[in-house]
């Protein structure tokens, strides 16, 4: 056994110093609900497709047969239940909140589905906002999932410290872009869990490139990637480069992005399915 170096940031370990820190502020399960691992989806700032890579999480990890939920922690600016094609609000049964599912068996609760109107801005100081993503763990239905995906808000404010100490988090994915800023943005998220004792499981690089669909040439819109190097400095892996896709955008738009196909996922959702 290795001498520990007390650096929980990139480590598997459950040990005792962990797990105290952690318990002191996790808000309980309802009884209706197991679930096996929960997952973040952050990023240092926004814009990046944090959300879409949430999404497409979801809908590759349901599709090989896990189950899966998605909670949308980003309470300002909810996108979830558009991508998945959800419009109705959600519903109670007197004890719990219960989730929106997708077709393809994804629970979804998101403050989009509570609002009489999708379109009303959510205008709330930080601790009510932190209270409902409480209330999104503690009081809604999740049932037995294999993963809850979280979609966080971008930075690193009041939700994702919420996030952090409230809920059991099991390791944190990191969304970036390949452009100059790459580095701060990775930097920004690693940090924050390195000082909440959350893993980082790996980088997903959105709008890595653009395949032309005549040629298949390789067109770098945003610049050269550097999403290697800065992974290799924090020694973490790269778990996906995903390419500028016009048709997944079209199908987010349609709200059926669980029929996206995007392969650059499939390696890391066999280590998922394998972890579960």
């Amino acid at each position: 056994m290795s001498e520990c170096n007390h650096d929980c940031s990139s480590c598997q370990a459950s040990c005792a110093d962990r797990a105290a820190d952690k318990n002191d502020f996790l808000k309980p399960m309802n009884k209706y609900s197991k679930i096996k691992k929960v997952i973040g989806i952050v990023s240092g700032k926004g814009g990046v497709g944090k959300s879409l890579v949430t999404c497409l999480l979801a809908g590759k990890c349901a599709a090989s047969g896990l189950k899966v939920g998605v909670l949308d922690a980003d309470i300002t600016g909810p996108s979830v239940p558009k991508s998945f094609g959800i419009s109705d609000r959600a519903m109670q049964d007197g004890e719990c909140l219960l989730p929106a599912e997708a077709e393809n068996g994804i629970k979804i609760m998101s403050i989009n589905l509570l609002l009489e109107d999708e379109n009303s801005p959510v205008v709330w100081r930080g601790p009510v906002i932190s209270g409902v993503i409480e209330q999104f763990w503690s009081d809604v239905r999740w049932g037995e999932l294999d993963y809850l995906f979280v979609d966080m808000p971008p930075g690193t404010g009041d939700v994702a410290l919420t996030v952090f100490q409230s809920l059991p988090v099991d390791g944190i994915v990191i969304v970036s872009t390949p452009q100059d800023l790459v580095k701060m943005i990775v930097n920004k998220a690693y940090n924050m869990a390195k000082m909440m004792n959350v893993p980082v499981l790996g980088i997903v690089e959105n709008m890595s490139c653009y395949i032309c669909p005549d040629c298949g040439k390789r067109i770098d819109i945003f610049g050269k990637s550097k999403i290697e190097e800065t992974a290799a400095e924090l020694n973490l892996p790269v778990l996906a480069k995903l390419p500028v896709n016009p048709e997944i955008n079209r199908l987010v738009d349609a709200g059926k992005i669980a029929e996206a196909q995007c392969n650059e996922l499939d390696e890391f959702v066999e280590v998922l399915k394998e972890n579960c």
